[in-house]
């Protein structure tokens, strides 16, 4: 059983059930959809808010207790899903599927990352968005969520894999963060939204 498989695989939604602060600001600002892709989305709480917003959300989680409670969520609130239990080690990229491609806090070995991120410029439509946020490499010292390991938080280098996109928003700076037990507390993120 993988440790995400595990770490959801209880009632509770371990990143709560709002959708994080910075997908919510994207959504005003941003056209985001209409057939948007989730990636590393675990229990859903960002694709459903998509959903609701009238967004065709599929979602990649290497997590099935994960896809199950994004499901729940979705059926709580009355809009749909499709999920795809997907490790991104042997993810095949589609090539340009997809208007947005959204990926919170989805951290990884700096290799997957690599791989993460060029799939996603590969699966994004011309003209189509790309917004994350996630940890950055200052964040080891704050302890208010995220992983314990450097190598697996963000620095601004890792996004020159978009260097020939329009930067639609691309800062790295402190936030608060509460997000049910596993993030809460003043944070080091990377917010990038990025139009191919």
């Amino acid at each position: 059983m993988n440790k995400w498989q595990q770490r959801f695989n209880q009632p509770e939604y371990v990143f709560g059930k709002e959708a994080n602060e910075f997908i919510q600001e994207a959504a005003k600002r941003f056209t985001i959809g209409p057939n948007v892709l989730a990636v590393a989305e675990g229990e859903g709480r960002n694709a459903v808010f998509l959903a609701e917003q009238g967004c065709n959300v599929k979602i990649w989680d290497f997590a099935q207790s994960g896809l199950d409670k994004a499901q729940a969520l979705a059926e709580e609130k009355g809009v749909q899903l499709k999920t795809k239990v997907q490790d991104l080690q042997e993810a095949e990229w589609p090539s340009e599927e997809y208007d947005s491609i959204i990926c919170v806090f989805g951290h990884f070995s700096p290799e997957l990352r690599k791989r993460t991120l060029e799939g996603i410029r590969h699966a994004l439509k011309p003209g189509g968005l790309f917004v994350t946020e996630v940890y950055a490499k200052e964040q080891i010292d704050y302890g208010t969520g995220g992983p314990k390991e450097l190598s697996y938080l963000y620095e601004l280098a890792d996004f020159e894999v978009f260097s020939d996109w329009k930067h639609l928003h691309f800062e790295k700076k402190e936030v608060v963060r509460e997000e049910g037990k596993g993030h809460s507390g003043l944070s080091c993120v990377i917010q990038f939204a990025g139009m191919k």
